[in-house]
């Protein structure tokens, strides 16, 4: 057991104590941040150039007063005494980016301009044209327009989850992003730290250095102590990151006040709740010890299993790299077919196909985390936690029979076939 330990910490000072491990685990948080920050400044001021459009209304459509209530990126102006062939030749000298001709209230409109119109102002002018076309219509069938308004349905519902503790409002939202970043990062870092042991083994063999190992260490050791070793960089990197990114967002109302005093601003327009509210509201319904709890569960146990198996393609490669490609892909399937039903998982949270991808255990780690957020059967989560314990041991015990002996095996290429047969081989 103290050789494993010494494995183990050779495997984590080696890469803690790197300049691309402190990179890495400074710039992620800082770039999510930044990315998140982006995503809020276009969303909130989107585009600040205002599009000049004519209007030559044939059909009566508008009037001076209506023509006023535009799009805030677009201001329609309503021409007289034009034709539409008399127009096409003075749209772009007086300044107008494209004029809209209207031959009839129920067909016959056309956009002219030089370039293609984009979606979203094409959408923006639909949006008017209709909005027009229902007031006028209304007033030709003497409906006050103001009374429809009044009468109008617009209903949202508030889903408000019943606890011991009382009701706390859930937000859709909020747990459909928890669950897809839960699941995404256990998805990314099985496939990342897999990798990592894989070329670590491939290092050592290729360089020799597993012969001088192992002859004071048994092979399996060798594979458990760096399999632990390089898990265990993976949540130092986690706790990093969980620590600099709930900083950072703190930080992040202070540094820019403006920014966020707008967003609450636009949010609560049309008496809506601030959406920083809101979404702390919905984070507060989560079962947010149950998350972090069972993220850590799946995260240690999905990468123990599927880095004993990345520990066993990598000592029976040398140094073709296409090799290694060849042999991984049986194994990054499940991971994949995992991150596919998690997708679905998130919106079917007890559809027969999300229970079944969070029970079996290849692929449990990350469809679990899609459904995690929602309430899952506490059988369901014992089960699952079971076989996927189970499956790292068996996996463990096969693989650590491929390592021993692919381990000292070079120049030949060997087959899925004759791995299992290693794998079984009585000892």
């Amino acid at each position: 057991m103290n050789k494993i330990g010494l494995i183990i910490s050779r495997e984590y000072f080696t890469r803690v104590k790197k300049k691309s491990f402190l990179l890495t685990t400074i710039l992620v948080p800082l770039v999510l941040i930044a990315f998140y920050a982006i995503i809020i400044v276009i969303a909130i001021k989107g585009g600040s150039d205002k599009q000049s459009i004519a209007v030559v209304d044939k059909a009566g459509l508008f009037t001076d007063s209506s023509i006023a209530a535009n799009n805030k990126n677009i201001q329609l102006t309503l021409i007289n005494n034009e034709t539409e062939a008399s127009f096409i030749n003075k749209y772009k000298e007086r300044g107008y980016q494209a004029f809209l001709y209207i031959a009839h209230i129920d067909s016959g409109y056309v956009l002219h301009s030089q370039s293609s119109v984009s979606l979203t102002t094409t959408s923006a002018i639909e949006k008017i044209i209709n909005k027009q076309i229902e007031a006028k219509r209304m007033q030709e069938q003497g409906i006050d327009p103001a009374k429809y308004k009044s009468i109008a349905a617009d209903v949202s519902i508030d889903n408000t989850i019943d606890t011991k503790e009382g009701g706390k409002k859930s937000v859709a939202g909020v747990a459909y992003a928890v669950s897809f970043t839960c699941g995404m990062l256990i998805y990314m870092m099985m496939i990342v730290y897999g990798a990592q042991v894989m070329r670590g083994v491939m290092e050592e063999k290729t360089n020799r250095i597993a012969e001088v190992i192992i002859s004071s260490v048994k092979p399996f050791q060798l594979m458990l102590g760096k399999i632990i070793g390089i898990g265990a960089v993976g949540l130092t990197q986690f706790a990093i990151w969980i620590i600099l990114i709930f900083g950072l967002q703190m930080l992040t109302p202070l540094i820019f006040p403006d920014l966020f005093h707008q967003l609450n601003s636009v949010s609560q327009a049309g008496g809506k709740s601030s959406l920083i509210a809101t979404s702390l509201q919905g984070l507060s319904s989560l079962p947010i010890l149950k998350i972090a709890i069972s993220f850590l569960f799946y995260f240690l146990a999905g990468y123990l299993t599927y880095a004993s198996l990345f520990a066993a393609i990598g000592s029976v490669v040398s140094e073709d790299q296409q090799e290694a490609q060849q042999l991984m892909f049986p194994i990054l399937m499940p991971i994949i077919l995992g991150f596919v039903i998690m997708t679905k998982a998130i919106n079917e949270p007890n559809s027969s196909l999300a229970v079944f991808g969070s029970l079996f255990p290849l692929t449990s780690p990350i469809v679990m985390m899609g459904r995690i957020t929602y309430e899952v059967p506490a059988w369901q989560l014992a089960l699952s936690a079971a076989l996927l314990i189970g499956c790292f041991f068996l996996f463990t015990w096969l693989t650590g029979k491929i390592y021993r002996t692919g381990i000292l095996m070079y120049g030949k290429k060997p087959s899925w076939k004759e791995m299992m047969k290693w794998a079984f081989k009585k000892s």
